[in-house]
């Protein structure tokens, strides 16, 4: 590197004082050996071992930042960084980072985004418990790669390099340990050029238990993945109901349908119905997510779904609403008119509940995409934030 503090190496602290000062020295000792001009900022976040005075005394850059929590601490390390790359890592001697030059190598190379991968690098014994080795990091990074469409194997190493105004742009919100998962997600959303190298991983020189909690913090790594994934957390579930309540409801309405020992009838048409009514439901919670994230600036652009939207905007919506509406209203009169056969006394409710669920049906889902064309629409509206003073 060849500008002045060209790269700062930043670690998020809380009470680290077993291992700050190994790990500052092992940062020095590579910025030394490859002749980096560089600094070490360790981005304190209120301890209360002394971590501070033993990071200073080591030669670090201290910086306090007040709002707890893991991404706070490294967003405060980010801000204050004044050099174009910054590798961060974390202060409890898991990562070596005496060995940082194929971060480096791929920085200088034009990456936007350098990942760690602790699975392909090694995991020496006892670095990583067996929960989070074989079955958190594993399925929660394949749900990314899923959701995502990201090439990315381990979404969770805290060894990564960056330049800094890259992440910057991504506008990173979470505070806690999900911010891991928050910058490779928004990366790839993003389209930044993601790079992943080899790291290994091993067993902290702590004697207290980690920070990172197995089962709060798998959750809340998984709650943001689906926050970040309408398509997955409300649309394909949604098509999936809707699929299940049509093709039950199709075969049920010519009459009951026997299965061995078994008789599927009215009962069952009714629980298809709501399938129905449930899967209508969660695809147009995803229309409203996708429409508010996209103007909110909190999901990207995707021209298929906004086409697809596009299909349904407000004066199709309702035209559809109405029709449902309409058909559901002639289905009614149908059950009406065979209990007026009746002389509107007793009737077979086996042939009379397939005229009254499908109507009922019909006029449910009428009146939710009436409203909902014009909610989308309301979602839509470009409001101006800047309107003229008229005082």
């Amino acid at each position: 590197m060849e500008s002045k503090n060209a790269l700062s190496i930043i670690m998020p602290c809380l009470n680290e004082a077993e291992t700050v000062e190994v790990c500052i020295n092992k940062a020095k000792l590579f910025l030394h050996n490859h002749d980096i001009q560089g600094e070490v900022i360790i981005a304190d976040n209120g301890s209360t071992d002394g971590s501070q005075e033993i990071a200073a005394k080591a030669g670090a850059r201290v910086v306090h930042i007040y709002q707890k929590g893991y991404g706070s601490a490294l967003m405060g390390g980010i801000e204050a960084s004044e050099n174009e790359f910054i590798i961060m890592g974390d202060a409890d001697d898991s990562y070596d980072f005496t060995n940082l030059q194929l971060f480096i190598k791929a920085l200088e190379d034009g990456a936007e985004l350098v990942m760690g991968n602790r699975f392909k690098g090694g995991i020496m014994p006892g670095a990583m418990p067996f929960l989070h080795r074989y079955l958190g990091n594993p399925v929660l990074s394949w749900l990314a790669r899923l959701f995502f469409k990201s090439s990315i194997s381990d979404y969770h190493c805290g060894l990564r390099g960056f330049r800094k105004q890259a992440i910057l742009s991504l506008n990173l919100q979470t505070t806690g340990m999900e911010f891991a998962s928050e910058m490779v997600v928004k990366a790839t959303l993003q389209n930044l050029r993601i790079v992943e190298v080899p790291t290994v991983l091993h067993p902290d020189g702590r004697s207290r238990p980690p920070h990172l909690r197995t089962w709060p913090d798998g959750w809340r790594h998984l709650k943001f993945l689906l926050l970040y994934s309408p398509r997955w957390l409300f649309f394909y579930p949604g098509i999936f109901l809707i699929f299940l309540g049509v093709l039950t409801s199709a075969i049920l309405l010519p009459g009951p349908i026997a299965a061995g020992n078994f008789t599927l009838d009215i009962n069952t048409l009714m629980y298809a119905s709501l399938l129905i009514i449930m899967g209508v439901q969660s695809v147009l919670f995803f229309a409203f997510t996708h429409v508010f994230g996209v103007n909110s600036g909190l999901l990207p652009q995707d021209d298929n779904t906004d086409k697809m939207i596009d299909r349904f905007w407000l004066e199709k919506g309702l035209i559809i609403s109405l029709g449902m509406i309409l058909l559901g209203f002639l289905s009614s009169v149908g059950a009406l008119i065979y209990w007026g056969e009746n002389q509107f006394g007793n009737i077979d409710p086996s042939f009379s509940m397939r005229l009254v669920i499908p109507g009922a049906v019909l006029f449910t889902l009428g009146i939710q995409i009436f409203f909902a064309s014009f909610f989308l629409s309301i979602l839509n509206t470009k409001i101006k934030s800047n309107l003229p003073n008229n005082n």
